[in-house]
């Protein structure tokens, strides 16, 4: 089965239409197919030469298969089944949504956040195999999270190299260090970017060891590589000229719905293809994902396996290569290097510096409210009257062509569980569960502006969105979440703790952030359950 577009709007039709001419008369479809560096300019055609490898990963990564299938026999013969994936970004989002689609267990440590850590440290540490994956071998959470779990293998009684996997590039220090730790190393091709890894070793390893077919993955993929060439039924072709062209024409918001689609996750693997490859030189295609369409006139919609103004459907593996092939069409069309990350690293400098402070330095709440202090500067010479005036004017502060970001430095997995009220009655209880989900502190806020409101946890979308908001259109309103740790981490060989790395984290974007002149504010969670009910409630009087 290939992949499919269709379109369900004409004027849309008509303009990607237009565009696919434009593209094919230039010979674009077949010089990406070939891998021709040259397609989006002398700047970029550097960077292209190197990172063009994700084009032949349908068959390159087949190499893979029987180093991969012995190592998931080894796991399986001494019964290590708890598999943890220690990795940020494009090393961990597209495994995570190959095993929730294949509806099996991967614990992802995309996070520093102390208690999601140490939740994952304390399940089944004895059946606990750990891949370690990052391209560079620097990426400092990753690093945090190998040597927390050697001191824990360690502690119990375990060699690290009888549990440990690294995936990285050849030549990377991670690599080195792995081979003199004795661990098994497998190594990624270094002509891939971190994004555009799906197919590599970064997505295929820690999803076999999961129990992922990952086999299938490739035979679907490799299935609809020959239409990439093609001047007509090119779905990569199609795709990329909607998305450009629609961009360029004002509807740069790609609200991407997937309600019911069989594959599990999807667009938060798009989100950082999308947001890190186009948002840059002040452009960019902002996907807005877990929201519902508002109709503005900048919003497109595309639905994976369900309506849209662009349906795309088909099976994981092709869906992977057409949006990868897409997202370098879209680059094309708006004159952007999809390639680069020019602004990633500003926040990570940033983080360095702070951690080699004696203080992080805080800074001066402007307002307390409860258990949330406020932090910042807001629209405004008067201070706030309290969380909701908070709230509502950083909702007007943003443009009629923006949008508003939150970015939560939080436990992904139980920062929003807040408990019944003592007492509760049936519908007391039901409205304590309904509000106790990120998505709904979003769509409270999102009722109240016709403008995109995203979600993302730090420091994971630093590694995606974090791109956009500091390369893309200067349009957006930042509001961060950070939380009072009570049980940390230290971080064997390094002078700091978890704790510290994640605020460290916090403030360091946020700098980067305010220094574009965009409304940035940041609430900190003195409790952190009273501190989620006390924002959800005022998000609802917001």
């Amino acid at each position: 089965m290939s992949v499919s577009v269709t379109f369900d709007d004409e004027n849309l039709a008509e303009l990607a239409s237009e565009t696919v001419g434009r593209l094919v008369a230039e010979g674009v479809p077949a010089a990406l197919a070939g891998g021709d560096p040259t397609l989006w300019g002398p700047e970029a055609e550097p960077e292209a030469t190197v990172r063009l490898g994700w084009l032949t990963l349908p068959l390159t990564s087949r190499e893979l298969l029987p180093e991969i299938e012995k190592l998931v026999e080894r796991a399986r013969a001494e019964n290590l089944n708890h598999v943890v994936l220690a990795g940020m970004g494009g090393s961990s989002l597209a495994p995570e949504v190959i095993t929730t689609s294949a509806d099996v267990p991967l614990t992802v440590l995309d996070t520093t956040d102390p208690g999601q850590v140490r939740r994952a440290l304390e399940d089944r540490l004895e059946n606990t195999i750990l891949v370690v994956a990052s391209k560079s071998g620097g990426t400092a959470e990753t690093d945090s999270h190998r040597r927390i779990y050697e001191k824990a293998f360690r502690d119990a009684g375990i060699d690290p190299a009888d549990r440990i996997v690294v995936v990285t590039d050849p030549g990377s220090p991670l690599e080195q260090s792995a081979i003199e730790a004795g661990y098994t190393v497998i190594l990624a091709d270094p002509t891939v970017g971190g994004r555009y890894s799906a197919l590599s070793a970064f997505g295929l390893v820690p999803s076999a060891l999961a129990g992922a077919d990952v086999k299938e993955l490739l035979d679907d993929a490799a299935a609809v590589q020959p239409l990439l060439s093609q001047t007509e039924g090119n779905p990569g072709l199609d795709l990329g000229a909607a998305l450009g062209a629609a961009a360029a024409d004002g509807r740069d918001k790609l609200v991407i719905e997937d309600d019911l689609s069989e594959i599990n996750g999807l667009p938060d693997w798009i989100e950082q293809l999308i947001a890190e490859s186009t948002g840059k030189s002040g452009k960019g295609i902002l996907p807005v994902v877990g929201a519902d369409p508002s109709g503005v006139d900048d919003e497109l919609v595309v639905g994976i396996d369900t309506d849209g103004a662009v349906t795309v459907t088909g099976p994981l593996g092709a869906q992977f290569l057409v949006w990868e092939y897409a997202t370098a069409i879209a680059g094309r069309v708006l004159g952007i290097d999809p390639f680069s990350q020019p602004n990633v690293a500003e926040s990570k400098e940033n983080t360095g510096e702070l951690l080699n402070r004696a203080e992080l330095p805080v800074g001066t709440p402007i307002l307390v409210d409860g258990p949330v202090e406020v932090y910042g500067e807001l629209p405004g010479s008067e201070a706030p009257e309290d969380l909701s005036d908070v709230l509502t004017r950083l909702l007007d502060a943003i443009p009629e062509d923006g949008y508003l970001t939150i970015m939560a430095y939080l436990d992904r997995e139980a920062a929003f569980d807040a408990p019944y009220p003592e007492g509760a009655s049936f519908e007391e209880m039901t409205d304590a569960w309904s509000g106790a989900d990120p998505v709904t502190l979003r769509g409270r806020l999102a009722t109240r502006t016709e403008r995109p409101v995203t979600f993302g946890w730090g420091p994971r979308f630093l590694h995606s969105t974090g791109q956009y908001h500091k390369g893309g259109p200067q349009n957006g309103v930042f509001l961060q979440i950070t939380g009072a740790v009570e049980n940390d981490i230290e971080v064997p060989g390094k002078p700091y703790t978890l704790g510290r790395l994640q605020l460290a984290q916090a403030l360091g974007d946020q700098g980067a952030l305010a220094k574009r002149g965009r409304p940035t504010v940041r609430l900190h969670l003195t409790d952190r359950v009273a501190g989620v009910e006390r924002l959800l409630a005022a998000a609802r009087q917001a």
